[in-house]
């Protein structure tokens, strides 16, 4: 049990403390993430920045991701979806909806500056913890496209099989708790509170 997200990033920070003084690249999956990521890039002398990727959401449930998509559009779909949802067409629809609002977050987010470059970089891609773990899939093979020299997922709390589903993605993955039974991220902390795009603007701008 975290107190709250930045008592997760400060654990988080010391499982990540080889990395510092190596110019690790923290990108936070936002919008919850991002107030970690700044904890963490500040303590292992990093640099931050966002990846931006969307869950496609179950119909009808969405908090629930039978998928999700990156900013250049590619798809990770996982191996439940076509049990939930029978149609194409509902697939597309919803990729058009979140291409959408990831262009708009692009813009709100970074608007005078382009995404800092991975490239041969350590890159460390950070979540506030992981339940599908479809997010956190198509952040890292987003961010892999780019070359970085070496790609680690860090949350503070996962299902060990999200952990297995993600292995395949990341160089290495830094996970503080994997309890079961496991219904949602927020049961993990004491305070969970909203983080809203006001937030995430002011701490990149910090």
């Amino acid at each position: 049990m975290f107190q709250d997200r930045a008592d997760a990033a400060a654990q988080l920070a010391k499982r990540l403390h080889a990395y510092h003084g190596q110019s690790p690249l923290i990108l936070a999956i936002p919008r919850g993430a991002v107030p970690m990521a700044r904890i963490i890039a500040d303590r292992l002398d990093g640099e931050l920045d966002v990846v931006l990727v969307r869950k496609l959401p179950a119909p009808g449930n969405p908090e629930f991701a039978i998928g999700s998509i990156d900013e250049t559009g590619w798809v990770y779909l996982a191996d439940y979806a076509d049990q939930i949802v029978d149609t194409t067409q509902y697939i597309e629809t919803e990729k058009t909806t979140q291409l959408e609002l990831l262009r708009k977050r692009r813009a709100r987010y970074t608007p005078v500056r382009p995404a800092v470059d991975p490239k041969d970089r350590i890159v460390i891609v950070v979540d506030d913890g992981l339940a599908t773990g479809a997010t956190m899939i198509a952040a890292l093979h987003a961010t892999r496209a780019r070359q970085p020299k070496k790609l680690v997922c860090a949350v503070p709390v996962a299902p060990t099989e999200t952990l297995e589903k993600i292995a395949p993605y990341a160089d290495e993955i830094v996970c503080l708790e994997t309890p079961s039974p496991f219904y949602s991220v927020e049961q993990f902390y004491r305070s969970f509170p909203q983080i809203e795009d006001e937030d995430v603007i002011a701490t990149l701008a910090g």
